[in-house]
């Protein structure tokens, strides 16, 4: 048993922006697409390291809504690796028993793509142990936007009143509302931004920033970003002296 599988605090949902895969390419003197497709392999065993230490919600950026502005080779690239990606999850989840879902616009997206997604989506809803979520076409801002808009339409249906409008019930309108906040948010590749992901969700995550770039990111890297968020102190507006009080407490 490792040391981060020791720990008490874990964190429910951890989130990764999968970055690098390009720079690996040229790194390594490949073609653009292999630093893709080495990068697609990556996410299987963090995935099953996560449901092993009991982490109950992973979300991985695969696509943002920016990326569409790419070479067009790429982007179709890309698609095709999602699909691929869609297809060899299915009989993973099941094994596993870990829920997958997609966040993003759908509405960019080729209808068998869609297809794959709700298919995914359907098939593995009831599975409990984990979820995997896959943001496909996602912007943070987009999907705040979206959850004012469907807001305003449940004011306009008289579903709402304006004064019931608090950051509670906002967040209940944005995408993973039903799962808990993320708490960790890990980046690779060397840049230091959230690149507009889960602007809303990640709003109190620890950050953990590597130079590691995506494809060459392993089950052991992630341990040690989960030992950098098991050492910090969380005080979410708190004093160092609540929390180390509510800790004795608790």
């Amino acid at each position: 048993m490792t040391d981060v599988e020791d720990c008490l605090y874990l964190p429910k949902h951890v989130a990764v922006i999968m970055d690098g895969n390009n720079r690996f390419a040229k790194k390594n003197q490949l073609d653009t697409g292999s630093g893709h497709r080495e990068g697609k392999n990556v996410l299987d065993p963090i995935v099953e390291h996560c449901r092993k230490i009991n982490i109950k919600a992973l979300t991985v950026f695969a696509f943002s809504s920016e990326n569409w502005n790419r070479p067009q080779f790429e982007v179709d690239l890309l698609m095709q690796l999602l699909e691929d990606t869609i297809l060899e999850q299915i009989p993973r989840m099941e094994e596993f028993n870990i829920a997958l879902r997609f966040i993003g616009d759908r509405s960019r997206l080729s209808p068998k793509l869609r297809d794959l997604m709700l298919q995914a989506e359907e098939r593995t809803a009831k599975f409990d142990s984990m979820t995997l979520t896959i943001a496909i076409s996602y912007g943070g801002m987009w999907d705040m936007a979206q959850a004012a808009k469907q807001i305003a339409l449940d004011v306009q249906n008289e579903k709402l009143k304006i004064n019931d409008i608090d950051a509670d019930l906002f967040g209940q309108y944005v995408s993973l509302s039903d799962l808990p906040a993320v708490d960790l948010l890990i980046r690779t590749g060397g840049d230091y931004r959230l690149s507009n992901f889960l602007l809303w969700q990640a709003a109190y995550a620890e950050l953990y920033f590597t130079k590691t770039l995506w494809p060459e990111f392993t089950v052991e890297e992630f341990d040690l970003a989960i030992a950098e968020f098991v050492s910090r102190e969380r005080r979410f507006g708190k004093t160092s002296e609540q929390v180390k009080q509510k800790n004795i407490e608790n």
